[in-house]
C-alpha cells in the first residue's frame, strides 16, 4: 500500500474461553449464547456501553480511533475552504464552500477541471485526508492532505508527477476507501466487492473505529448483563494475554495479506492474515522500516515480543497514549541501575541522546509528516551500515559522521565481536552468490529457534532451493511451531516432482491454522479430487475453498485480479484467466507483471495477434527489460518464424547478458532444428559460463559434442552428470 490514510493505533482485544461457574446458569447461558441478533451482526453501538463503561468511553472520545472517520462538516473538517488556491506538482487546487458543504476544485495535468465535494474526513493529527464519493461505490481519497501541524496544504509524495491514468493517482485503486483504507478505520466494515460488475456495496455498523472494533460486538454481552449471571463469560474481548492481544491489533497493525472476506474480531491471525515478511521490497536488508509496515513485522522481531511484551504495556488501550513519557516508559522493565545511566547510553543524562528510543527504537516520516517508530527495538549496528549500506541510530543523529565512525566508535567501547543477531542472516540471504559456508548456516539458521519466527520465514523466502540437503533443512522447518515458517516451507515445494508435492500437501492439509492449509492448496492447484479418496479428498476441498476465498477476497486490488487470473490459467480456464488479467490492467494499466501471463493466456487460446500485440505493449512500457523480448522470440517459435524468433532471443539476451534461458533455447534450436553445432555450442557455452553446474545445460552440450564427433568429451559429462544424480 502507497499509503496509511492515518495512524491509527488499533488496540484490538479478544475472547475469553466460556465457561460457566454455577449449574443453576447453565440454561440461561445457553440461552444467551444462541440468542438470534436484533442488531446487524450482533454490534448494538457505543451508546449501548457508556452506562457501564463511561470512564473508558470518556477516554476514548476524542482519540485517534473515535476521529478515524467522520461526515465533513463545521466540526470535523481542519483543512482551509475558505477559498483557497495552491498549485502543488503542477495539480491546480481551489478550496471553497458551497451551501455549507466543502469542495474542491482541481485543474489536473492534463488540463481536466472538475469539482469534487468532500464527504467525509480522515484523521485529524498530524494530517488530514478527505474522502469523496464516487460511481460504483467507491471511496477515493484526496491526494492534496492537510497539514494540521503547519496549518498547509501538501502534497505525499511530494515531487511525484502521477498522471490521472496511474493507479496512484487519488481516482484510481491506490487511494480507494474500500480496498485501501475501510477495513480498519471503521468498524464492522463489510467491503462487499462485486467481482462481475467492479463495484462495491461497502458497509459498516459504526463510521469510526469504535468499543465494538476491540471488544467484538457487544449484543450477547448486554443480554449478559440483563440476566446478572454468576459466571466467567462475559460474552466480550478482554484480550488478557500477548496473544489474544496480538491477534486483534495486528488485524489493522500490520501489512497483510487477507485471507478471508471480512475482519471477525477475537479471530486468530494467521486464520484471517498472512504477515508480510521482512523482505527488501517493504524493509532494508536488516529488517528495519523502510515502507509502512504497520509496527506488526517490525515488532515480531524484537526480544520484546519473545519476552511477551502486549501493547498496553506502553500504550493506554483508550486514549492510545503512551502511558508514560521519556525512559520511564521503558524502565517498567528494564532496571535503571543498568540503563538510566551513562555508562549505558554514552551520552549526557536529560538530553535528547539519552532517550532509549532515539537509538532503540529510530523512525521515519510517512505520508509527509508523520513520523513512526521502527518497533524491532534494536541495537545499532553500523557494521552493517559500513557493508550493506543500512540506516543506523548513531549516524542519524550524527549527520557529519560517517557509518565507518560509528562502527569504529563500537568497536572501541566493545571489542570486534558482535552478539549474533537475526539481522546477519536475512542480510547474506538477500544477496548473490551466497558461499557454501553460508548456505549452510542459512539452512541452519531457518530451523534455530532462538531466532524470530517472521526473520526465519523471510529467510526461506530468500533462498532458492536445489539440492536435497538444503530441501532436508525445509522438511524439518515443516513441522515449526511457527505457521508462517510452515507456509513459506510450502511454497518452496512448488517446483519438486508433482508426487512429492501432493504427499506434503495433503499432510500440511490437516494443519490447524488456515494459512497453512491454503499454502498446502497452493502447491496442488488444478489437481482432479476425484484422484482422491475419503479424508484425503475432504481435506483437499476445504482447503481448495480456502484459497479460493482468499484469492476472492482480494480481487479488488490489481495484483489481486492477477493472482486470481493466475489461479484460473494453472486450472487451464483460459477464458477467466484472460478476463482477470484485463482486469487487472483496467485496475492499473502499468501493473507490468500481468503482461507475461496475459500473453501466454492469449497464446493458449490461440490468438497470436493479442499475444503479440500484449508483448509489444509491454515493451514500449518497459523498454529496458528483456522478458517480453524471450518471451515474443517463443511465440515467434510457436508460430513457425525462426528468423523473427532468433532476432527477438538475441535482443533479450543484449538486453540482459545473463539470460540463461535464451541462451538455452537458441543453443536447443541451433542443435535441433538448423543443426548449427557450432552456434548451439556457443550458445550453451555461454549460459554454463553463468550457471555451470545446470544438468540441462551440460546434457545439452553432451548432446552437441556427440553430434560433432568429441565422444570422450561427451562422456565426460554424461558420467558427471550420472554421479549427481
Amino acid at each position: 500500500m502507497r499509503f496509511n490514510l492515518y495512524p491509527i493505533y488499533l488496540i484490538l482485544f479478544s475472547l475469553l474461553f466460556i465457561s460457566c461457574k454455577l449449574d443453576s446458569n447453565k440454561n440461561n447461558y445457553t440461552e444467551i449464547a444462541q440468542t438470534s441478533t436484533n442488531y446487524i451482526d450482533g454490534y448494538v453501538g457505543d451508546a449501548n456501553c457508556i452506562s457501564c463503561h463511561e470512564t473508558e468511553y470518556n477516554l476514548w472520545k476524542g482519540s485517534h480511533h473515535d476521529l478515524a472517520m467522520m461526515i465533513a462538516d463545521d466540526t470535523s473538517v481542519l483543512g482551509d475552504f475558505n477559498n483557497i488556491e495552491t498549485t502543488i506538482d503542477g495539480v491546480a487546487y481551489f478550496f471553497f464552500k458551497k451551501e455549507n458543504k466543502f469542495w474542491v476544485r482541481i485543474n489536473e495535468i492534463d488540463n481536466t477541471e472538475k469539482e469534487y465535494k468532500i464527504d467525509y474526513t480522515f484523521g485529524v493529527t498530524p494530517l488530514q485526508q478527505y474522502l469523496v464519493d464516487f460511481d460504483k461505490g467507491r471511496k477515493q481519497v484526496l491526494r492534496v492532505t492537510w497539514d494540521v501541524i503547519q496549518k498547509k496544504w501538501y502534497h505525499q509524495y511530494k515531487g511525484d508527477t502521477i498522471a490521472p491514468h496511474d493507479w496512484l493517482h487519488w481516482t484510481k485503486g491506490a487511494q480507494n476507501w474500500n480496498t485501501m483504507c475501510a477495513e480498519c478505520h471503521s468498524t464492522n466494515l463489510k467491503k462487499d466487492y462485486l467481482i462481475e460488475e467492479d463495484e462495491f456495496n461497502t458497509t459498516y455498523s459504526s463510521i469510526n473505529v469504535s468499543c465494538e472494533s476491540c471488544h467484538g460486538p457487544a449484543e450477547k454481552h448486554l443480554a449478559w448483563t440483563e440476566n446478572k449471571l454468576e459466571d466467567d463469560t462475559t460474552y466480550i474481548l478482554t484480550g488478557r494475554n500477548q496473544k489474544e492481544q496480538l491477534d486483534q491489533c495486528a488485524s489493522c497493525h500490520a501489512r497483510r495479506v487477507k485471507l478471508t472476506k471480512n475482519l471477525v474480531p477475537g479471530t486468530k491471525f494467521e486464520d484471517q492474515y498472512m504477515v508480510q515478511n521482512i523482505t527488501t521490497n517493504y524493509y532494508h536488508g536488516d529488517g528495519q522500516i523502510e515502507e509502512e509496515d504497520y509496527v506488526y513485522g517490525s515488532f515480531m522481531q524484537s526480544k520484546m515480543f519473545d519476552e511477551g511484551v502486549k501493547c498496553n504495556d506502553c500504550h493506554n488501550v483508550h486514549t492510545l497514549k503512551l502511558k508514560f513519557e521519556g525512559n520511564k516508559l521503558c524502565l517498567q522493565c528494564h532496571v535503571p541501575a543498568n540503563y538510566e545511566t551513562e555508562t549505558h547510553y554514552f551520552h549526557k543524562k536529560d538530553t535528547e541522546a539519552s532517550q532509549c528510543i532515539n537509538c532503540h527504537m529510530t523512525g521515519k516520516n510517512y505520508m509527509g509528516n508523520d513520523f513512526r517508530r521502527d518497533h524491532s527495538f534494536r541495537i545499532p549496528r553500523p557494521d552493517q551500515s559500513v557493508k550493506y549500506d543500512t540506516p543506523n541510530a548513531c549516524t542519524s543523529c550524527h549527520t557529519d559522521k560517517t557509518n565507518q565512525w560509528a562502527a569504529n566508535a563500537i568497536v572501541e567501547r566493545f571489542g570486534e565481536k558482535r552478539v549474533p543477531h537475526f539481522s546477519d542472516a536475512l542480510l547474506v540471504s538477500s544477496q548473490n552468490n551466497i558461499t557454501e559456508v553460508q548456505r549452510n548456516e542459512l539452512d541452519a539458521f531457518i530451523n534455530d529457534l532462538n531466532y524470530p519466527e517472521i526473520a526465519r520465514a523471510t529467510v526461506i523466502e530468500n533462498l532458492e532451493y536445489y539440492n536435497q540437503d538444503q530441501y532436508q533443512s525445509l522438511l524439518v522447518a515443516l513441522k515449526d511451531s511457527s505457521a508462517i515458517v510452515r507456509y513459506n516451507v510450502l511454497i518452496k515445494f512448488r517446483n519438486s516432482p508433482p508426487q512429492e508435492r501432493l504427499s506434503i500437501a495433503l499432510e500440511s492439509m490437516k494443519d490447524s491454522v488456515k494459512l497453512v492449509r491454503i499454502g498446502a492448496a497452493q502447491l496442488v492447484i488444478g489437481l482432479d479430487e476425484n484422484t482422491l479418496s475419503g479424508i484425503d479428498k475432504s481435506n483437499y476441498v476445504t482447503s481448495r475453498g480456502e484459497l479460493e476465498t482468499m484469492l476472492f477476497s482480494n480481487a479488488d486490488f490489481s495484483t489481486g485480479s492477477m493472482q486470481l487470473a493466475d489461479y484460473y490459467l494453472q486450472n487451464n480456464d483460459v477464458i477467466n484467466a484472460i478476463k482477470h488479467y484485463e482486469m487487472a490492467l483496467v485496475k492499473d494499466s502499468l501493473l507490468l507483471p500481468v503482461f507475461s501471463n496475459l500473453a501466454t493466456a492469449y497464446s493458449l487460446n490461440n490468438n497470436f495477434e493479442k499475444a503479440k500485440e500484449t508483448l509489444d505493449k509491454w515493451m514500449f512500457l518497459d523498454a529496458t527489460n528483456s522478458r517480453p523480448h524471450y518471451l515474443k522470440g517463443l511465440l515467434f517459435f510457436e508460430n513457425n518464424n525462426e528468423e523473427l524468433a532468433i532476432a527477438e532471443l538475441q535482443i533479450a539476451i543484449k538486453l540482459n547478458p545473463n539470460h540463461i534461458r535464451a541462451m538455452y533455447n537458441l543453443a536447443t534450436y541451433y542443435y535441433q532444428d538448423s543443426k548449427d553445432l557450432i552456434s548451439a555450442e556457443k550458445y550453451i557455452k555461454d549460459a554454463l559460463k553463468i550457471d555451470s553446474k545446470n544438468p540441462d545445460f551440460n546434457y545439452l552440450l553432451a548432446l552437441i559434442y556427440q553430434g560433432q564427433g568429441k565422444i570422450s568429451q561427451a562422456n565426460v559429462i554424461m558420467q558427471r552428470l550420472k554421479a549427481s544424480k
